[in-house]
């Protein structure tokens, strides 16, 4: 059994990186297992993998048998990202869909590793938030323990201006531009992470609210723009389905046949007269953090980061019907 205590260097830092940095030889889903189970525990108590760690916080850790790590490590392939804004302090980049943040819960590496990887003379490499695989966008990194922290404390303390394109099917209602329903975040009988709107007085339940504008109209779909004033795991995505719009290709909450039907390419949607669909497939979740906005973490000025929406939600967008005007 170990007992390690959270020294300045590691403040700040989630469980699931302090472990995954400290426990080396130990595979990530080993890591995420023994949190999960309880074998690890932060002041005697059950902890989650982001739980933030706190100086003189004592972390407890099972006998765990390790293997070597630099096996793994080698398999990890070096891999640059789109850079929108770079300096001695941070990094944001265009993160792609389809790609892991970090590993961890089946995936060998993410976003992170890579980096490091690629950037071996990089002494600090951390991420300061976390998008879902499928999403695609702005994404920070701080480059010193410094800029983490603080980077991190705006994100707490919800001063970070975030702004996500989503697709939706159906069309959006106008006057319908607040969402404030309260989520749940919990795991299915096969140990899958999922979230749930429920009712505001729900004991587990946590307040959550996202803005919603209409950026445009199609004949079977809508083009939002989502400002989330709260961060919660998959809060756009259970908002916008609990409102009956899910988001297009959302596999986890989305509308299954308009998924199948993007994915086969070309023909028309079930159901509606006058949308075509595109001749190439369209098989990723039309979610995309376009826009971000956070005081710089060394100068505390203002940085405005944005990314473009990606090609292939862009063309998927150009070969959609626009929505008719009302009585044309």
């Amino acid at each position: 059994m170990q007992r390690l205590q959270i020294d300045e260097g590691s403040a700040g830092q989630r469980l699931d990186n302090f472990l995954i940095r400290v426990l080396k030889g130990a595979p990530k889903t080993l890591v995420y297992r023994i949190i999960r189970s309880g074998e690890v525990r932060v002041n005697k108590g059950r902890a989650q993998a982001d739980t933030r760690l706190v100086l003189g916080d004592e972390v407890r850790v099972p006998p765990l048998r390790l293997t070597d790590r630099s096996e793994p490590e080698a398999a990890v392939p070096g891999r640059e990202f789109p850079v929108i804004y770079e300096d001695d302090a941070m990094l944001a980049i265009d993160k792609p869909a389809g790609v892991a943040v970090h590993g961890g819960s089946g995936v060998s590496f993410g976003v992170i590793e890579q980096l490091r990887r690629a950037r071996p003379q990089a002494r600090f490499l951390e991420l300061v938030h976390r998008l879902d695989k499928e999403t695609s966008g702005v994404l920070l990194i701080a480059k010193k323990r410094s800029a983490l922290t603080t980077l991190q404390e705006a994100f707490r303390q919800r001063t970070v201006h975030k702004t996500y394109a989503a697709l939706v099917v159906g069309d959006w209602p106008g006057r319908k531009k607040v969402v404030d329903v309260a989520l749940h975040k919990f795991l299915t009988a096969e140990g899958e992470r999922r979230v749930k709107a429920v009712p505001e007085d729900h004991d587990d339940g946590r307040r959550s609210i996202s803005l919603v504008h209409v950026v445009q109209r199609f004949a079977a779909f809508s083009l939002l723009d989502v400002t989330i004033k709260t961060g919660r795991t998959h809060q756009i995505r259970v908002h916008l389905a609990h409102e009956g719009h899910p988001i297009v290709g959302d596999e986890k909450y989305g509308d299954f046949a308009v998924n199948r039907a993007l994915a086969r390419a070309g023909g028309s949607l079930p159901g509606v007269a006058h949308e075509r669909l595109p001749a190439g497939r369209f098989e990723r979740m039309f979610l995309h953090a376009r826009y971000l906005r956070i005081q710089h973490p060394v100068s505390g000025d203002d940085i405005v980061l944005e990314a473009e929406l990606p090609v292939d939600c862009r063309q998927l967008l150009a070969s959609l019907h626009p929505r008719p005007s009302p009585g044309g």
